[in-house]
């Protein structure tokens, strides 16, 4: 289920708003309860194995440790959360008042399908692993970090929102982001664990030891080392590079050792809301702005609480480019060995018409070459992290269509756009190239002369940061932004999601 996973009956009120909880619609699959009675709540039977439940409760305090220095900053009573509570097709969670320091981070994999084969590369057909087969332990392993690490870094980059949120709805929205990012952490961490002995718990402990931006200890990942300066930044983040996070997983999720692809498989169904959230917030926010220049008849709409298209487009253009780093090259001799090892595989591998071994395939590949953008032949294998990037990039275009209806409806002619996928790229087959958003290939020097035209400058980020104003009423929404049409698991707009 990929659409507005936070909407669900209300199946019951006790007392009075602040006893309000609602719970998702029933899953139609297996359902695997989870057991909220342990320390650490799973679905994995932790505790018939007391040598694995020792050691993830030796390291649920750091953890919690981190969170309450690097999660959010805002102190708050509680918050409205959705806690899942079993695990089937569809899901199925529960939505309550929850202290933010006492919500239940727990293990759930998706139900195991004991006739799944390795979907997939030269072990096609053959049973999935249930261990680590040996020869692939260091791949693997590197695969989980990588993955691990992105989890508790975005939560660092967002730890100070909270201070400039534009109502409860939001505020609430963003804390129900952090805290399943921070039970992401918790499946890459069980699977360390688990699976990897002794390396994967060191490997475990230098996921809460590196930080956002520390100039010693950094994130693995340029993106996750910027900052996450206001708000209109967080929408763009959970829209771009969240989607690069959804179709990471899906990769995963196809991955013959088992219990990362159900480890994934559950997580896509969380990172949905989290999508949800950067497409409706942009949404909002062109909503505001097209509004505002119908009512004013300017584009300049800093004067009249609004923040202008022009720099909308420009916060788009950065998220999108460093997002689009986070595929990597377009070549990859490393991902050819992933996929034919089965342990990584594309999106939608099972829905491909084709051999699943890709041995004999070819493709175009962009490059730079003679003072112009051509394409030359690879083999397939060696390009699957640009057929993962383009389709990333044909989802993001679906966010820009819609976003580009509220200009339409408002009867204004202006567009939002994608820029070129070799735009403000440090990484690829454009690193160290200077294309313009429509694809032009310039000099260094005029590049540098245009780009206040094309990113955010420093000017721009202070002004929207200055409309970053708190707004802690409830039903009260900043003038930059658009009220949602519908509350969350269909409660009124106006509910104190968030009381301090």
């Amino acid at each position: 289920m990929t659409a507005t996973p936070d909407q669900g009956k209300i199946t019951g009120a006790a007392g009075d708003q602040g006893e309000i909880v609602g719970i998702a619609p029933a899953p139609d699959g297996p359902v695997s309860i989870i057991d909220y009675n342990e320390r650490i709540p799973n679905n994995v039977g932790l505790a018939t194995d007391r040598k694995l439940q020792r050691a993830l409760q030796a390291w649920q305090p750091k953890f919690l440790d981190w969170w309450a220095s690097l999660g959010p900053s805002v102190p708050t009573r509680d918050v409205y959360l959705r806690t899942a509570i079993a695990v089937g097709r569809d899901g199925w969670a529960n939505f309550a008042r929850v202290p933010m320091e006492q919500y239940r981070w727990g293990i759930f994999l998706s139900e195991r399908n004991p006739d799944r084969t390795v979907g997939f590369g030269r072990h096609l057909g053959e049973p999935a692993w249930q261990e680590v087969p040996g020869e692939y332990r260091a791949d693997l392993r590197r695969l989980l970090v990588v993955q691990g690490d992105t989890e508790p870094a975005s939560v660092e980059q967002q730890r100070h929102l909270g201070m400039t949120a534009p109502s409860l709805y939001d505020m609430r929205n963003l804390f129900q982001v952090n805290v399943e990012e921070g039970r992401h952490l918790w499946a890459m961490v069980y699977l360390l664990h688990a699976y990897f002995g002794r390396d994967g718990r060191d490997e475990a402990e230098q996921l809460l030891q590196r930080n956002s931006g520390d100039a010693d200890k950094p994130r693995i990942l340029g993106a996750f080392n910027e900052e996450t300066t206001d708000w209109l930044s967080f929408f763009m983040f959970t829209y771009f590079t969240d989607r690069d996070g959804k179709y990471q997983l899906g990769t995963l999720k196809e991955s013959g050792f088992d219990p990362l692809a159900r480890t994934c498989e559950f997580m896509l169904r969380e990172e949905a809301h989290h999508m949800f959230v950067g497409t409706t917030g942009v949404q909002r926010t062109v909503e505001r702005t097209a509004a505002l220049m119908a009512a004013h008849d300017t584009d300049d709409l800093w004067d009249y609480g609004g923040i202008p298209l022009p720099v909308i487009q420009k916060y788009l253009n950065f998220q999108f480019s460093v997002s689009l780093d986070l595929f990597g090259s377009e070549t990859s001799s490393n991902v050819a060995s992933y996929y034919t090892a089965g342990l990584k595989g594309r999106w939608m591998e099972t829905r491909r018409k084709d051999d699943h071994l890709l041995a004999d395939v070819t493709r175009e590949i962009p490059v730079v070459t003679g003072g112009a953008i051509t394409t030359r032949t690879v083999p397939m294998l060696t390009a699957l992290n640009l057929d993962l990037r383009n389709e990333y990039m044909q989802d993001c275009a679906r966010g820009i269509r819609r976003w580009n209806r509220e200009l339409e409806q408002a009867g204004l002619p202006h567009r939002l756009t994608l820029p070129h996928e070799g735009f403000n790229r440090k990484v690829g087959a454009f690193a160290g190239h200077w294309v313009s958003p429509s694809g032009e290939l310039l000099e260094q020097s005029g590049w540098e002369r245009r780009s206040a035209g094309w990113l955010p400058t420093p000017e721009d980020r202070a002004r929207v940061a200055a409309l970053m104003t708190p707004h802690y009423e409830p039903g009260e929404f900043a003038s930059w932004i658009a009220p949602p049409g519908v509350g969350i698991n269909d409660l009124p707009v106006e509910y104190d999601y968030v009381r301090f």
